[in-house]
């Protein structure tokens, strides 16, 4: 951890920056700074902020920013953020994130949570989580928070967070705002290639804005690299392997020679690794011997990339295994991460 010092302090300040579903501007406002300050060009369109180094097509690499939280949808009402109506025209049910939020409602008593100005990002009061309930006619998580009664409709709401290191792990709201610090921390170290942070993500949106910006130049690529987290059930899980990668998705197969690089730099560094998408296929074979029903291969910004642009743009993805999904204790292990950074430099640097 001591390598990488500069990257866990940057991952403290940001943790603390709010970035809800559909209320990121000031994440990506925070993280404009951070990288202006390295030099490094940035430009912000909808959806998306994109950084640029001296040599722009030397890599491209891509994280999303946004995070799970609440959105004010009427008096004291308070929806999750990614599946309010408005949010759910790119959802189809075959996402780990929609399979999974239902069974998260018990664990959000009694939590804080912030108000901000999705504009600026300014402060708006604190409370705390009182009640949840699903509402099967909206098909979405219901809140009721102490001390948020006078917050107006479309204001996000985040849970307060910080990073905890503890032992041999790092906790918080990770997903994703560690693989975000990942790549600031990338050009501190001299990344000097393109990098793509996208809005929208946990609301299935994200792909639209970074398609459209390959569009927008006529650009393509096949070594798109996508970092991610990858959920396990417990803490035995996330030990098995520092990094997990993917061959295919719901809607594509990954066809990339950065896998192979990125396979080769794992072996050479006796770092271990998982296909995620072969994890999923065993454990479903086991649950339909065992009678129950098998899970999503899963839904990915790259998948739904690579169909839209018909095979176009290819890449492949690098992933955190994480356990306690989508919550404030959201835990890494410290060698996950510390793998991650140096797989990523030997790639680019």
């Amino acid at each position: 951890m001591q390598l990488h010092e500069n990257y866990f302090d940057l991952l403290k300040q940001l943790v603390r920056t709010p970035s809800v579903v559909g209320a990121e501007n000031p994440f990506f406002m925070t993280l404009k700074r951070e990288l202006e300050e390295l030099g490094i060009q940035t430009t912000l369109y909808e959806g998306l902020l994109v950084a640029q180094g001296s040599d722009p097509a030397s890599g491209y690499i891509s994280s999303h920013v946004d995070r799970h939280g609440l959105i004010c949808t009427g008096p004291n009402e308070f929806q999750y953020a990614a599946y309010i109506s408005k949010n759910r025209a790119d959802l189809t049910g075959n996402s780990i994130s929609e399979q999974t939020y239902q069974n998260l409602a018990g664990r959000f008593i009694g939590q804080s949570v912030q108000a901000y100005s999705p504009c600026s990002g300014s402060y708006m009061g604190v409370g705390n989580i009182a009640t949840t309930n699903i509402c099967e006619r909206r098909g979405n998580l219901i809140f009721e928070i102490e001390g948020l009664e006078h917050i107006l409709p479309n204001t996000p709401i985040a849970f307060l967070d910080k990073l905890t290191i503890k032992d041999e792990f790092v906790s918080a709201q990770l997903d994703n705002v560690i693989t975000n610090a990942m790549i600031v921390y990338l050009y501190q170290l001299g990344y000097q290639g393109t990098a793509f942070f996208t809005a929208e993500e946990e609301a299935g949106k994200s792909w639209r804005y970074l398609f459209e910006w390959f569009q927008r130049f006529d650009i393509y690529t096949d070594k798109l690299l996508i970092l991610d987290t990858s959920p396990y059930p417990d803490k035995e899980s996330i030990s098995k392997q520092n990094l997990v990668f993917r061959r295919r998705d719901s809607h594509a197969r990954f066809k990339s020679p950065l896998l192979k690089q990125l396979l080769k730099i794992c072996r050479q560094n006796k770092i271990s690794y998982d296909y995620k998408d072969r994890y999923i296929k065993e454990r479903n074979i086991q649950a339909i011997l065992e009678g129950g029903k098998p899970s999503s291969i899963g839904s990915t910004e790259l998948g739904r990339l690579i169909v839209a642009s018909r095979h176009k743009i290819q890449g492949t993805t690098l992933q955190i295994p994480t356990t306690g999904y989508h919550t404030v204790e959201e835990t890494a292990r410290i060698d996950s991460v510390t793998s991650a950074l140096s797989v990523l430099k030997a790639l680019y640097i």
